[in-house]
């Protein structure tokens, strides 16, 4: 079973790799779904992590139509990447009706090469999850990402196990999303699935002894400014125990 830690700091990615995981889908913006981190982040979780590290590929929240502008963001990015000598890359991007954009994607994955690729749960959003399946094998996908088109991985459980059958090993499905103690088991055992996605999420406490009282959020979540998004290592251990013995 390879386990995916999705991370969005170096702390947690450090975590991450204490319990245990086998690699790390790198990201910033949790509240977005995830969006490419800097490339200070990149450069001091590859510099301080054994394992594989994958960086995400999306120049902003939203859907996963993009523009000429963010198309070459896209591309930008992705050569800095692999100067920084990332394992991997996760993206995704759909045409406005719906579909892989095959094209886009072909050349990403071109100029990728030799990493290997993810498409992310852009293909959640496809209009034919079997048409999508397809398409991403045709471009050079090595997985995809997917809650089987549902907003939760135990809830698109029976199309995860589908497109495990039609994919017969050309690429590997990976559940995502609401993957955890509760629910893994379930999933693995009904959708035989071989790669997991999961979060294993806590939050620290700041160690700031100074709080000003006049100000309860910087953002839309109040006293989020002094807790710390992390990794639970033993969360980690705990859900790839029970994936394994599904």
């Amino acid at each position: 079973m390879t386990c995916e830690v999705v991370v969005y700091n170096i702390d947690s990615a450090l975590r991450a790799q204490e319990g245990g995981a086998d690699r790390i889908e790198l990201c910033d913006n949790p509240a977005e779904g995830g969006t490419t981190p800097s490339f200070g982040v990149i450069e001091q979780v590859r510099q301080n992590i054994s394992m594989d590290v994958f960086v995400m590929l999306r120049p902003r929240g939203g859907d996963f139509c993009y523009n000429n502008y963010e198309f070459h963001i896209m591309k930008r990015d992705l050569s800095q990447c692999q100067r920084l000598s990332v394992d991997g890359l996760v993206f995704g991007i759909l045409t406005e009706d719906g579909r892989i954009d095959k094209k886009r994607c072909k050349e990403l994955i071109a100029k990728a090469r030799p990493l290997k690729v993810t498409c992310h749960r852009a293909f959640d959003m496809t209009r034919d999850p079997f048409e999508a399946l397809e398409d991403c094998i045709e471009v050079g996908f090595n997985r995809i990402l997917t809650s089987g088109q549902r907003p939760k991985a135990i809830e698109g459980i029976g199309l995860i196990a589908e497109l495990v059958k039609k994919a017969e090993g050309r690429i590997a499905i990976m559940a995502g999303s609401g993957v955890n103690e509760n629910t893994v088991s379930e999933i693995v055992k009904t959708t035989e699935v071989k790669e997991i996605h999961f979060s294993a999420t806590t939050f620290n406490d700041s160690v700031m002894q100074y709080k000003n009282p006049h100000i309860t959020s910087m953002g839309e979540d109040a006293g989020a400014e002094y807790k710390y998004r992390t990794v639970d290592p033993e969360r980690v251990k705990l859900i790839r125990t029970l994936a394994e013995k599904a």
